[in-house]
């Protein structure tokens, strides 16, 4: 019988494979070390191969693609309720064949190698934030047990910390002295390596179209707009803009029963960094939009003078990333005074 649906199940070094055939009887039941799988799915017809949208996912993706074959990232919380008996990787490749199959499953777009490239420096710049962020606590508190207190924010400990150092009246041992040298050189260092990915970001940005056009909506940066050219890949695999909207956590969670809607606060899900770079650009907007003496944008200033900064600054991230999905759909350019033609 010929395989028309195919699970795998990812690992490091073995691959579960389960199959089935057009009737749904199982056909393929295989493990294959990780230099089998390229080999064993060459000399396989072309057929549907289901796979969790996890670590190396994008890779198979790609390499799967080459041979022919139609490849589905799911993510792995779609896939969890397919599962029928205890874990192991047979009930995992058995689940994914079948999560696959179903219609109204939603899939992940496969990246290509230069978004994962850039989300890949994306993520090594937010760790030397949080190890640089990290730094600066840790020598603000080694400090604040001598009792010299240092106030909040890494720009206060890189300006008063070498006055302190030549102190010669704060008692500070020559141990402690040497101490804090050697942290706040690698403070320095830390702050370096973000201004160099930064940098390498903008370069990135520079050259890509879609992302120099996503910079010009309000709220957007050269940051978060690489970020969402690489991470939303496909915007055709959205059917509309509330849907990237719910990827990225950004709609209100549901509580409802018995014809009752009842709304709360955002959902929060999806990608973390992407929301709070959307997030952090809209109060930047918002800043920007109070300082200017002509409100040009009317929605946001009635917004504002209803609601908090925070829920508007959600609701602007929320009403951006529509715009970005609009954007990348359908090919357009960003226009402020762009009005929506309403349906017939």
């Amino acid at each position: 019988m010929n395989t028309t649906t195919v699970g795998i199940d990812l690992a490091k070094n073995v691959f579960q494979v389960h199959g089935i055939d057009a009737r749904g009887k199982v056909v393929l039941r295989k493990q294959l070390r990780r230099e089998q799988v390229a080999v064993y799915f060459g000399n396989l017809p072309p057929c549907l191969i289901g796979v969790e949208a996890c670590a190396t996912a994008h890779h198979w993706g790609r390499r799967l693609e080459r041979l022919g074959h139609t490849v589905r990232l799911m993510a792995p919380q779609f896939v969890k309720p397919y599962v029928k008996t205890n874990k192991n990787d047979a009930a995992d490749a058995e689940a994914i064949c079948e999560a696959v199959s179903r219609p109204n499953m939603r899939f992940v777009p496969i990246k290509s190698i230069e978004q994962q490239a850039i989300l890949s420096v994306h993520r090594a710049r937010q760790g030397f934030i949080e190890a640089r962020t990290a730094q600066a606590n840790q020598i603000r508190g080694l400090l604040g047990e001598f009792g010299l207190v240092i106030p909040q924010g890494i720009c206060h400990v890189a300006q008063r910390v070498p006055a302190l150092l030549e102190d010669a009246g704060n008692e500070l041992p020559l141990a402690l002295r040497q101490l804090i040298d050697r942290l706040t050189c690698h403070l320095k260092e830390l702050d370096q390596q973000v201004r160099e990915l930064e940098r390498q970001i903008i370069a990135w940005h520079r050259g890509s179209e879609l992302s120099r056009k996503l910079e010009k909506i309000p709220g957007i940066g050269p940051l978060a707009a690489t970020a969402l050219v690489a991470s939303i890949a496909d915007a055709s695999s959205f059917d509309n803009g509330r849907q990237v909207s719910a990827w990225l956590g950004l709609v209100p969670r549901q509580s409802s029963s018995g014809g009752k809607s009842v709304l709360l606060g955002m959902s929060k899900r999806g990608d973390v960094y992407l929301r709070t770079l959307l997030i952090h650009g809209a109060r930047s907007a918002i800043l920007a939009a109070r300082r200017q003496k002509e409100r040009k944008n009317v929605w946001l200033t009635n917004l504002l003078d209803r609601r908090h900064a925070n829920i508007a600054a959600v609701a602007l991230a929320n009403k951006n990333v529509r715009t970005v999905w609009a954007l990348l759909a359908h090919g357009r350019d960003f226009k402020p005074d762009y009005l929506p033609v309403p349906a017939a």
